[in-house]
């Protein structure tokens, strides 16, 4: 998948985090507001990144890869080496599933409909193949999120399960979509 032009793809690094939870503040700050429509499971007038998670994911980044916790993720750099979206993959919470991770991302308001997003879904999946042994990427996703639903479909994920009316706020209710996508078959054999 090929990138804007004159944007690059770099792994975050501790230097940038500070930099990162700004933009990442910025982007969830448009949460069911203007238009945008919820892509977070949270009301819109509480968008911050709470610290504790904030904490976890910096963490996370400092893990060796495999262990309970671990986190890696990549940012897209505009020409002016202004955040112009993210991507991040993550341990399931629960021993036995080393063999899966989570996937999040984002894409900042003025970086949107270029590919971007497809981009940086390109790139941390090509990331797992080449530094992993991961079989499956796991998301999950609003049902109200149709753009980031038709993104992840042409990706090659599938919808595997609907929660109904998970999430309730801001007087609405809101569903949760789990998609998944394989991306190599076990390797040992075992069931």
């Amino acid at each position: 998948m090929r990138l804007p032009p004159g944007m690059i793809i770099e792994a975050l690094d501790e230097p940038d985090f500070d930099e990162f939870f700004r933009y990442i503040n910025d982007h969830r700050s448009d949460n069911g507001k203007d238009g945008t429509g919820y892509f977070i499971p949270s009301s819109h007038c509480e968008w911050r990144f709470p610290p504790d998670k904030e904490k976890a994911y910096r963490d996370g980044l400092k893990l060796p890869f495999g262990s309970l916790g671990w986190r890696r993720a990549w940012v897209a750099l505009a020409v002016n080496r202004q955040i112009a979206g993210h991507v991040d993959l993550w341990s399931h919470p629960v021993r036995f599933a080393e063999h899966r991770c989570l996937l999040g991302m984002g894409v900042d308001r003025n970086h949107r409909r270029l590919g971007l997003g497809a981009a940086l879904l390109a790139h941390a999946s090509e990331w797992a193949l080449a530094n992993t042994a991961i079989e499956w990427l796991d998301l999950h996703v609003l049902s109200t999120n149709e753009r980031a639903i038709r993104l992840y479909l042409r990706a090659g994920f599938a919808q595997v399960a609907v929660m109904p009316e998970m999430f309730k706020f801001d007087g609405r209710a809101f569903s949760d979509i789990t998609m998944t996508r394989r991306l190599r078959e076990h390797r040992n054999g075992a069931g």
